[in-house]
């Protein structure tokens, strides 16, 4: 009986660990989707400045014939 709650106890020292682990993890996955949220939004912002800026910015000279035609 003696050795059952010696290799209960490892288990739940072990299950206390995996959960501090998974915890940790989950932590730093949630910060991870904060950070690739707010890049996503700069990104989006800075794609409509330049689609802005492109579409100011000088239009192609016209193709005319040389003078010589």
């Amino acid at each position: 009986m003696c050795e059952t709650h010696k290799r209960i106890s490892e288990l739940e020292e072990m299950l206390a660990h995996h959960e501090k682990t998974i915890e940790e993890l989950s932590n730093q996955l949630a910060g991870q989707w904060k950070i690739i949220a707010e890049m996503e939004s700069k990104m989006q912002v800075l794609t409509r400045r330049f689609a802005t800026l492109e579409e100011n910015s000088l239009a192609a000279p016209e193709i005319t014939k040389p003078p010589h035609y």
